[in-house]
């Protein structure tokens, strides 16, 4: 019975310190992964400025956001969502495209100073 509260009250202590991150810092930007395209297709952020894409996948599979230049991959399974954090970035354009379906899931975050 110890051992369920203390695990207990480490979870609600986890979760508080994420929602505190969370908190601190601007919402995360949201994307939508949908019949294997993603929307908004081009995400425009300030520079120097650390940021988090919450990727939603309404497609009924799993796919990849995937970015060398912004050097992240993350998988999200069909009907989940994902949280990409990057950055700080200097000003440029950083494309991204979901992996396993790359000839129609592609984008760019566009980095403005």
């Amino acid at each position: 019975m110890n051992r369920t509260l203390a695990l207990l009250a480490a979870c609600a202590a986890l979760s508080a310190c994420a929602k505190a991150e969370t908190a601190s810092g601007p919402p995360p930007i949201p994307l939508l992964l949908k019949d294997h395209r993603f929307t908004p297709a081009e995400i425009t952020v300030k520079a120097n400025q650390p940021f988090a894409i919450e990727v939603t996948n309404a497609d009924g599979v799993a796919d990849e956001f995937d970015s060398d230049s912004l050097k992240r991959e993350k998988v999200i399974a069909g009907g989940q969502k994902g949280i990409v954090r990057v950055g700080p970035l200097p000003p440029g354009r950083y494309p991204f495209m979901g992996e396993y379906h790359a000839k129609t899931a592609q984008g760019a975050v566009v980095v403005q100073p």
